[in-house]
């Protein structure tokens, strides 16, 4: 069976074991289904996620000009602290910016490979953990609006790391940790305009991924260079693809990406 599409980030749900989906234009695959089956991915065009032309992708799945153009690049995605629409300033479109910085967030403690501190939209989580392969999470404060969960982020990130190891991340070389006493110990250096946001009674959230296998010198796959390649898929974790000869394809990464998805 071949299916041909678009790549963007797998659709998750959080169940036990968590639950993953590649959707393309016309289907919609459970890619837990496909695990210890071969499956081949092939490279066969472009398609920016923005304007949808086969032009190539630059970043994030859009084209070079979709990116330092369209409101859904702007550089406080990455940065939360650069948002400005709770001033009523505009970066690339004040409407679109306001939709997304003007709801609740959170600022999380997750354990991938370590521990680490990030920001997401209260409606993504646990989706963002899923992403990120934390296998144990925490939520630290809920704020309303993007640019206090950003400066939150960074006075934290002094003290805790901000980053996942991808490889320790994937051959599941961690360690369990308390996230409640990180947490406690971090509250100090939270900024004093979001120290009322502080979530003082919750408890750890935990994830379990799909894989029967973790590899041991994880190898990541460019398929715009290698253009085709075919293996045992053995387990799914964060947005990776985790094949039997530690071939590990990151989805997210290839965003914008056509392929032919062949399952043999």
């Amino acid at each position: 069976m071949i299916y041909t599409g678009v790549l963007t980030k797998m659709q998750t749900e959080f169940l036990e074991p968590i639950q993953y989906y590649l959707v393309f234009e016309n289907d919609f695959i459970h890619m837990n289904q496909l695990i210890n089956k071969t499956i081949e991915i092939k490279h066969v065009g472009h398609q920016c996620l923005s304007c949808g032309l086969d032009k190539p992708i630059y970043r994030q799945g859009f084209c070079k000009s979709c990116f330092f153009d369209k409101p859904v690049a702007g550089d406080w995605i990455m940065r939360p602290e650069l948002s400005t629409a709770h001033l009523g300033k505009e970066d690339r479109d004040l409407e679109y910016e306001k939709k997304v910085q003007l709801q609740p967030h959170i600022v999380y403690l997750a354990n991938s490979s370590n521990v680490k501190v990030g920001v997401t939209r209260k409606s993504q989580i646990p989706t963002r953990w899923i992403d990120q392969g934390a296998h144990e999470a925490i939520e630290i404060v809920e704020v309303p609006n993007r640019y206090l969960a950003g400066i939150t982020e960074v006075a934290l990130k002094d003290h805790v790391a901000d980053k996942t190891n991808w490889r320790k991340m994937l051959k599941n070389d961690n360690v369990d940790e308390d996230l409640t006493e990180w947490r406690q110990r971090l509250k100090i250096y939270i900024p004093e305009e979001v120290k009322d946001y502080f979530i003082e009674n919750n408890t750890e959230t935990h994830l379990h991924f799909p894989v029967e296998h973790y590899p041991e010198k994880p190898k990541s796959l460019n398929i715009e260079k290698q253009v085709n390649y075919s293996g045992k898929l053995v387990g799914i974790k964060g947005q990776y693809l985790i094949f039997e000869d530690d071939t590990v394809f990151n989805v997210r990464a290839n965003e914008g990406l056509v392929v032919d998805l062949n399952i043999l």
